[in-house]
């Protein structure tokens, strides 16, 4: 069964950066594509972030400009840069792994708390 692990989460400050890390693991496959979704108390998980293998990489809107993600040069590990932080990115961050079978499968991590606040 693959594994998929997140870290990097914790406090920080208003205007303040954070950088998460993602690893999938356990797995022969090297990932079709890896995404960073959160969800803050009482609304919905909202996608955050999604890097293909091929090399094309999507924001959601309220992050473009403030966030990258991008890949390590680990295999099938990821990271995102979280800069210029706002209350409003309090959410727990989790980590989505798709992989190349037929047909698809993903996976999602346990998440990591970001909270913002002074």
């Amino acid at each position: 069964q693959m594994r998929v692990e997140e870290s990097g989460g914790g406090l920080v400050q208003p205007g303040g950066s954070l950088r998460l890390s993602c690893v999938a693991s356990n797995t022969i496959y090297t990932v079709k594509s890896m995404s960073w979704f959160r969800q803050a108390p009482g609304k919905e998980r909202e996608l955050v972030a999604v890097i293909r293998r091929r090399g094309n990489i999507d924001y959601g809107e309220s992050v473009k400009g403030r966030f990258t993600i991008s890949w390590a040069n680990v295999k099938n590990t990821i990271y995102l840069q979280m800069s210029d932080l706002k209350p409003e990115d309090t959410a727990v961050y989790y980590c989505n792994v798709e992989l190349p079978t037929v047909p698809s499968q993903d996976y999602w991590g346990q998440g990591t708390q970001v909270t913002v606040s002074s």
